[in-house]
């Protein structure tokens, strides 16, 4: 069975960091591409960043809201993905939740709350 469990949010104040992690079982994560996703109080949910499967080189493309702020890597060995997130600002408060798909079927975490507020 797969799981994702998110972890790593909370409150920050604007221009602070968090790093968020996402782990994986019942996969070997590293086969898969791997996607943050972001869902803010009554808005629709989008893709924060994505890393391409180790086979496919492990290529990561961001949002360009998020560009040169956040980071997505992966750590093979935990089998995990974090979502470092830099210089952080009031618009980047959501719901984070990593995705996976394997086989046609979309498995997703069930989020962390990053809240950007002083």
């Amino acid at each position: 069975q797969v799981q994702l469990v998110e972890s790593g949010g909370g409150l920050v104040q604007p221009g602070g960091s968090l790093r968020l992690t996402c782990a994986a079982s019942g996969i070997v994560s590293s086969d898969y591409a791997m996607t943050w996703f972001r869902q803010a109080p009554g808005k629709q949910r989008e893709l924060v960043a994505t890393i391409s499967s180790v086979s496919s080189g492990g290529r990561p493309i961001y949002a360009t809201s998020v560009k040169g702020r956040f980071t997505i890597s992966r750590d093979n060995a935990k089998n995990a993905v974090y979502l470092q997130m830099n210089s952080l600002k009031p618009e980047d408060t959501a719901v984070y939740s990593c995705n996976t798909m394997r086989q046609g079927e979309f498995y997703w975490g069930q989020g962390t709350q990053v809240t950007v507020s002083s």
